[in-house]
């Protein structure tokens, strides 16, 4: 089934930016809360979020197969689980109602009214309901970095790190959608010298600028899914902030690896933007140092060329963009990180994530955290109103941005921004 709304001559009737991440041909899917405190499921196009509920319960998708309250529903679960055929189907749909040349709804002023909101009457949601949520670890240049503050500079790839695409399993109840604020963790520690742990407040709070993808739907347990079939279980992508306690992690990661440092939360944008979308922005992952085993064998171009930003803003000061990295230099692909996710038999469903793991680039510029840009704060990394920061401080947001830029269209992912506040402090009750 050929992907229309992909279409880069297409045009909206709607009157959206020039350089918008959400032109016709991007349609993602997301949730939000309406000027009526409804929630509903709905998609963007320019400044306008699409109330894809309203649109439905209009007749707009009555050619479509879908169930009557597929698009009424708090998380996009059902939708994705329906699998890539309706996803298709109803992307498709979508461009052909907001394409220029079609009337039926640009002159109904009645429904343009009950379906269209502008950004400042919504309230964006998390998207789905994340049963499971794997973080990979799979960026080259990080992993060798990392091995390098902290192992031997010769021998900073572990053994297995050209073999498999290394990951663990994260907390899903703590993935957050942008614009929710986050408190700096506390947890054990163990000071330089120390031969005992102290608690308290993490003082090497992090960003990791990642990407994640969604699935739909899976395989049963007990049944790989090939690498030649993984994209077929991948609904769409999100920018992944996985906030990191570097000072907790440090003592608690032996021998099984991240817990409080990472589990206290990770920030998500809120619009998945589909591979379908992306599909004009294919490219090759870089070629493998080994040989791979059969099983993590992938055939043409499996990765994305996804600029990515990271920006630090101070309270009440302006931003500063700290990194610009690309998601093409990821070392492990999508489909290579799901074949080997199910190899054994896990089965997937709708609405699990799978974070990629930090994207660090070639150059210092391009690192993915705080512990590379700073060098573990051996560097300081100067800010635009003159401060300098090792790590992030308390009331800084955190902001990362993604976006696909070719001759002919642009495909972006909005942003993921996220405030650090202080520690917790409970409120005492009044006697």
């Amino acid at each position: 089934m050929p992907i229309t709304a992909n279409d880069p001559k297409r045009k909206t009737w709607l009157d959206i930016p020039s350089n918008t991440d959400f032109p016709i041909q991007n349609i993602p899917f997301g949730v939000f809360l309406t000027r009526d405190d409804i929630v509903t499921i709905g998609t963007r196009i320019g400044d306008y979020a699409i109330d894809l509920g309203a649109l439905h319960q209009l007749g707009y998708f009555d050619e479509i197969p879908l169930t009557d309250d597929i698009f009424l529903q708090d998380t996009l679960n059902d939708f994705i689980a329906d699998g890539k055929k309706t996803w298709r189907l109803v992307r498709n749909r979508i461009a052909d109602i907001f394409d220029e040349k079609n009337s039926q709804l640009k002159d109904n002023q009645d429904h343009r009214n009950t379906v269209l909101f502008t950004l400042d009457e919504i309230e964006m949601q998390l998207p789905v309901q994340v049963g499971d949520y794997t973080d990979f670890y799979s960026s080259k240049e990080h992993a060798t970095n990392v091995g390098t503050m902290f192992r031997d500079p010769d021998n900073a790839l572990l053994p297995n790190w050209l073999h498999i695409p290394v990951g663990y399993h994260g907390r899903s109840s703590s993935i957050i959608p942008s614009g929710i604020p986050v408190h700096r963790p506390q947890g054990q520690t163990l000071p330089a010298g120390a031969s005992e742990p102290v608690f308290g407040p993490s003082k090497l709070v992090d960003f990791e600028l990642e990407m994640a993808f969604i699935t739909t739907v899976g395989n049963p347990l007990g049944e790989p899914i090939p690498i030649e079939e993984a994209e077929d279980y991948i609904f769409g992508m999100v920018l992944f902030n996985d906030w990191s306690a570097r000072d907790i992690q440090k003592w608690e990661y032996v021998p099984l690896g991240p817990f409080l440092a990472k589990n206290f939360a990770s920030s998500i944008s809120p619009w998945i933007v589909t591979l379908d979308a992306l599909e004009p922005f294919r490219t090759t992952s870089p070629e493998p140092e080994k040989e791979l085993l059969p099983y993590l064998q992938s055939q043409g171009k499996k990765s994305f060329n996804i600029n990515l930003e990271v920006a630090i803003q101070p309270e009440n000061k302006e931003e500063t963009t700290i990194s610009k990295s690309n998601f093409k230099y990821m070392y492990w692909n999508m489909s290579q990180q799901l074949a080997h996710h199910t190899v054994n038999g896990c089965p997937i469903n709708s609405g699990d994530m799978m974070g990629s793991g930090t994207i660090s680039g070639p150059t210092p510029d391009s690192y993915g955290s705080m512990l590379e840009l700073s060098w573990r704060g051996e560097k300081p990394v100067k800010l635009n109103d003159g401060s300098e920061r090792k790590f992030i401080q308390d009331n800084d947001t955190v902001i990362m941005r993604g976006y696909c830029e070719g001759k002919d269209r642009r495909i972006g992912f909005g942003e993921v921004s996220t405030k650090l506040l202080p520690v917790y402090e409970p409120q005492t009750k009044k006697k």
